[in-house]
């Protein structure tokens, strides 16, 4: 029987009932197909850029875990849209996860910057010009672990998606 308080080997010490309870009410509304992404984005956008990321910019309960603000443009429409992205940093190269919490397909984020890979994100208050590509096979391999690590329920997204292999986007300054 796995211990609530033990997130399991090389995942950290024991998590706060926050983050357990963040991390239940995700794998809740997802088993039950209820996905929130677009009905919490204008709002989270809104706050964090009105803050300047001081609300928004962390996922509550996890303190490591960082979200920043990708900002990119509809391969269709054109239409400039923002998300909020949890994150993981290893020297300059930041990476996000296309995980749509673990939905049968890729969010649209992640096709929009295939066509458009020139974008901005915002860590905080910075805003920084990057550069989007996928991560190719050995990339993803050595980052997925990390991305559990972060957030443990990204395993249960990556279940979930079934034979949808979640993709990682690495993110590189551009000047």
């Amino acid at each position: 029987m796995s211990d609530p308080n033990n997130p399991g080997p090389g995942r950290g010490t024991k998590r706060s009932w926050v983050a357990r309870l963040v991390e239940s009410c995700s794998q809740f509304a997802n088993k039950r197909e209820i996905y929130l992404g677009r009905r919490s984005t204008k709002l989270h956008v809104a706050l964090y850029r009105r803050t300047k990321g001081r609300l928004g910019s962390r996922m509550p309960g996890w303190p490591d875990t960082r979200i920043l603000l990708l900002d990119h443009v509809g391969a269709k429409t054109g239409t400039r849209r923002t998300s909020p992205l949890m994150f993981h940093t290893d020297g300059g190269t930041i990476a996000v996860a296309a995980s749509k919490a673990g939905q049968p397909t890729h969010p649209a984020w992640f096709h929009n910057l295939k066509a458009n890979p020139d974008t901005t994100i915002q860590i905080g208050d910075r805003t920084h010009p990057v550069r989007a590509r996928v991560a190719d096979d050995a990339e993803r391999n050595l980052l997925w672990p990390r991305f559990i690590e972060l957030f443990p329920s990204y395993d249960f997204y990556q279940r979930r998606a079934g034979d949808r292999e979640i993709p990682i986007v690495i993110l590189t300054p551009r000047t």
